[in-house]
């Protein structure tokens, strides 16, 4: 169900503190930890606490959360010292979301080229 943990989600169990994470921020809602595959210099990963599958099902069942979430993204930028940055979601195996738990993506520290990949 939405919003719930799942067992078998990376991301939960990073929540849960199951599994470590290098971890840049935290709020009441959300985590921020650094990439393990970065693709620039910074690439953090901001999700939602609670268990949205991707970042449509969590702008329609939680928009506060949804909020939340790039809220951080500009925390962490500024946190970095960013100047720009990109903030991405993937939605859908075909986009290149890997794990089904809404997460949005800080990239910076480089120059980002359009269209991307």
């Amino acid at each position: 169900m939405a919003g719930e943990a799942q067992d078998d989600c990376l991301f939960c169990k990073i929540v849960a503190g199951q599994i470590p994470a290098t971890v840049v921020r935290e709020t009441a809602t959300t985590v921020a930890f650094r990439d393990i595959n970065p693709k620039a210099p910074v690439h953090v990963l901001v999700i939602p606490k609670a268990h949205y599958p991707d970042a449509a099902s969590l702008a329609e069942g939680a928009p506060g959360l949804a909020a939340d979430v790039l809220r951080e993204t500009r925390a962490v930028a500024d946190e970095e010292k960013l100047e720009s940055y990109r903030t991405v979601f993937n939605t859908g195996a075909g986009a290149g979301q890997t794990v089904f738990h809404a997460h949005a993506h800080v990239l910076g520290g480089r120059g980002l080229q359009w269209p991307p990949g």
